[in-house]
C-alpha cells in the first residue's frame, strides 16, 4: 500500500469531533432536505429536442462523476486499508500515516466537502430523463454522506481496536447499504438511458467490499 507521510495526523486529544459526527441526526436531515430539493427542482417537465436532452444529461453525468470522485476514492482507500490490516499485511511504517489518511477520507465524504456540496446543487433539466437523474443524484448523496461516511468511521474504529464486534457488524451493514444505494443510482441512470434511447456515461460509484476492494 502506498501511503503519504505528509498527510495530516488525527485530531489532538480534547479536540471536538467534526459536526457531522456530533450531530448525526442533523446531518441526515440535511441530506434528506437536499434530496427533496433535487426532486422538486426537476418536477416541472420541459419540452426540448432529443439531441439537446442528450447533451444536457451528458453534462449532468460528467458533473456528477466529477463530484463523486473524491469520495469514491476515499471509501475505496479506507476499506482497502482495513482489508490489509485485517489480513495482517500492514507494516508499522504502513500503519503510521493511516489516521491522517482516514481523516481525509472522512472529510471527502462529508457535507463539509465542496464536491459533496456541488453534488447536492447540480442543475438537472426537468425532462423525463432528468427526473431519473435527479433520483440518481439522491441515491448518490446517500451513498456518500451516509453509507460511505459511516463505513469510513467504522474503519477508523477498527484500526484502533480490530476486535470491536460492533464496528465489524456495522461495517458489513454499511457495505450492504453502499451496494443497495449504488444499485438504485445505476438503475436510475439506466432508466435515463432508456428514456433518451442512448447510453450516457455510467455513474462512477465503485463496488465496495472489505474482502474485495476492486
Amino acid at each position: 500500500m502506498t501511503v503519504n507521510p505528509g498527510q495530516p495526523g488525527p485530531p489532538e486529544a480534547g479536540t471536538k469531533a467534526p459536526i457531522w459526527q456530533r450531530h448525526r441526526g442533523l446531518t441526515i436531515g440535511i441530506v434528506v432536505l437536499a434530496i427533496l430539493l433535487v426532486t422538486v427542482l426537476t418536477d416541472l417537465p420541459t419540452s426540448t429536442s432529443r439531441a439537446s436532452d442528450i447533451s444536457a444529461e451528458q453534462s449532468v453525468m460528467t458533473e456528477v462523476n466529477s463530484d463523486l470522485a473524491p469520495c469514491a476514492l476515499a471509501i475505496h482507500q479506507a476499506v482497502g486499508i482495513w482489508t490489509l490490516q485485517s489480513a495482517h499485511a500492514l507494516t508499522p511504517a504502513d500503519r503510521a500515516p493511516t489516521p491522517g489518511l482516514l481523516s481525509d477520507d472522512q472529510t471527502a465524504c462529508s457535507l463539509t466537502s465542496e464536491t459533496i456540496f456541488d453534488l447536492s446543487d447540480i442543475d438537472i433539466p426537468g425532462t423525463a430523463a432528468g427526473k431519473h437523474l435527479s433520483q440518481m443524484v439522491a441515491a448518490a448523496l446517500l451513498w456518500t454522506t451516509s453509507d460511505a461516511l459511516r463505513a469510513i468511521e467504522d474503519v477508523q474504529t477498527l484500526m484502533g481496536n480490530s476486535n470491536d464486534a460492533s464496528a465489524r457488524a456495522d461495517l458489513l451493514k454499511e457495505e450492504a447499504q453502499l451496494k443497495a444505494d449504488r444499485a438504485q443510482a445505476v438503475a436510475q441512470e439506466m432508466a435515463a438511458d432508456r428514456s433518451l434511447d442512448t447510453h450516457l456515461q455510467p455513474v462512477d460509484m465503485p463496488t465496495i467490499s472489505s474482502s474485495t476492494t476492486g
